[in-house]
This record gives C-alpha cells, structure tokens and sequence, in this order.
C-alpha cells in the first residue's frame, strides 16, 4: 500500500458549507502540503448515545450533492479520497459512549435497533462512495463502546461489500488498537493517533508489536494537535483551555513525524484537520485550532510529506 500523505478535510460536514466558493479554496490550498489524500469526513447525528435511529437526510448533515462535490473536487485535484461518514450525538455526548444493555430488555433501548439504522447510514454513503470510485471506505469512527459488538460489525462490513468494491477501513479510538477483535473483517487497520508528546515511545512500541501481528497495512485515520498550550500532552482534547501556541503545535507535529512517520510497518496519516470554511491566512497567529493553514507545523507537514515516496 502507498504511504498516505493525507488530510481530514470538511469536518464536521455542516450543510451549506460545501459546494462553494470558500470550500474550493480551501480544498485547493490543502493540496499545496503535498497530501495524496483526503479522508472526506461528515456527520449524522442521533438524539443521544441511547437513541437507536441515526438522521442523516436532514440538516445539519451536508447534502448528497455535497458529498459528491467534495469527492469529485478532491479527485480533480489528483487526490485518493477515503469516504468517512460518522455519528455523532446531538446532546454533545462523544460517539464513544454510545451504549446499548448486552441482552435485550423489553422497554429499553436495543443493539439490533441501533445497528439496523447505522447500517441504513452507512450503506448510503458507501453507495455514494462506490458510485464516484472513493479508493477507500471509513465504516466507524471511534465508537469504542461498540467494538465489543463483533458479530454486529462483521455483519455490517459485510452488506458495505455487496455495494462497495474499493478498500474497507474502520477508525478505532486511541489505545483501543488491540482491542477491536474483528481486525480481519477490514482490509486495513486504521487508529486516531492522539497520543501525548512524551509517550511516542512507548507507544511506537505497542503499536508495531501490534501491527506485525495482522498481515495488514496500519496508519492514523486521526493523528493531530491544536496550536494551544498544554494541547501536545493533551492532543485529543479539542476543548482544552490554554493560549495560543504555533510552537507548540509544530513541536508535536515534529516529534509525532520522527518517532513513527518513517517506520517501515507504518502507512501514513490522514492529518486532523482542514475545515472546508478556511480562517484567513493572516489570522493563523491567532487561531488555536488543529488546523494547520498558514501555521509553522503547515511548513512542517508539507516538507515531511513531500520526501517521502
């Protein structure tokens, strides 16, 4: 498999957002880090993590039209696209925490209702995936408390193979690598790289004794830092309180590059991440976000992507 020099781009797929101007702008700059890829990221949204029906007609979730915009725009621009439908809860509860009893109980909420309605979700997209030739289908993000449900997620990849031909991934949490047990469903393994400046070796460690344990190609469909301090020992926490820091950002981004991006067992990333609506160039000193437009780590990713092969 190629190595990955990619970006999360559109997230989280707001509707109206896409299929203009603006967004053709940012996708084009995006290309200019040297990415040949783009992971195209949209949310659906149920009520809460007990709610058991996924609304992925209505707003705010991007149109059709959007979708095949994004695609078709990414592809005009020379760049492998990975399809990455996700759901999210409405009340602001993370996916994560998703959860459903083991064993039905009348009245209550059910797994088999759950899964039936993602199943719905996630099939129209890799309909559209399959539709505009997407090199790569993203069936899950970061459900950890569902990746428990194997028999569930095996049936489900599954139905996506009766109407996607292209490559099959799903995106597990941080530290959650080796405990999916259906790794052998997907024909790649893909994680969210969040993990603290000061543990890269340790888990550099972890992860290539896991990888050498599946004949199949890993990389970040997640990997990323806010221009914040305090954010590179908290990476995942997009809420964290802190000022606005370009060093720091770009110190991660250095650090996370060394200690795994050339690893020969290691794919690449699909960097987190590049908004479809852009801040002005001129405004990157005062944005403390993860994305990286007109900031050092920018220059950082551009000249670590553009030498590798």
């Amino acid at each position: 498999m190629e190595y990955i020099k990619g970006m999360t781009w559109g997230w989280v797929g707001t509707r109206g957002t896409w299929a203009n101007e603006t967004a053709d702008f940012s996708m084009t700059e995006m290309a200019k880090l040297g990415v040949n890829w783009t992971a195209i990221a949209l949310s659906a949204l149920q009520d809460h993590p007990q709610a058991t029906s996924i609304n992925y007609k209505a707003e705010p979730t991007v149109t059709d039209a959007e979708v095949v915009w994004a695609i078709k725009k990414a592809h005009g621009l020379a760049l492998k696209v990975c399809l990455k439908p996700v759901v999210n809860c409405a009340n602001g509860v993370w996916r994560a925490h998703i959860n459903f009893f083991d064993k039905d109980v009348p009245c209550e909420p059910k797994w088999s209702e759950w899964f039936a309605s993602y199943t719905e979700f996630i099939l129209h997209y890799a309909q559209i995936a399959e539709d505009t030739g997407c090199e790569m289908f993203c069936v899950g993000c970061e459900m950890v408390q569902t990746d428990r449900r194997a028999d569930e997620w095996r049936t489900l990849i599954g139905k996506v193979r009766e109407v996607y031909t292209g490559v099959i991934t799903y995106n597990c949490d941080k530290y959650q690598e080796t405990n999916v047990t259906w790794w052998d469903a997907v024909d790649v393994i893909s994680s969210s790289g969040y993990y603290p400046i000061d543990s890269w070796e340790e888990r550099v460690a972890t992860l290539e004794a896991f990888a050498a344990k599946h004949s199949k190609p890993f990389f970040f469909m997640e990997a990323g830092c806010p221009s914040r301090e305090g954010s590179s020992l908290l990476p995942n926490d997009w809420g964290l309180e802190g000022s606005v820091s370009m060093e720091e950002q770009d110190e991660y981004y250095r650090v996370m590059l060394e200690k795994i991006g050339s690893k020969p067992w290691f794919r690449g990333f699909m960097l987190w991440d590049w908004p479809a609506q852009l801040y002005p160039e001129a405004e990157a000193g005062r944005n403390d976000d993860y994305c990286m437009y007109g900031k050092p780590a920018g220059k950082t990713i551009e000249a670590f992507y553009r030498q590798q092969i």
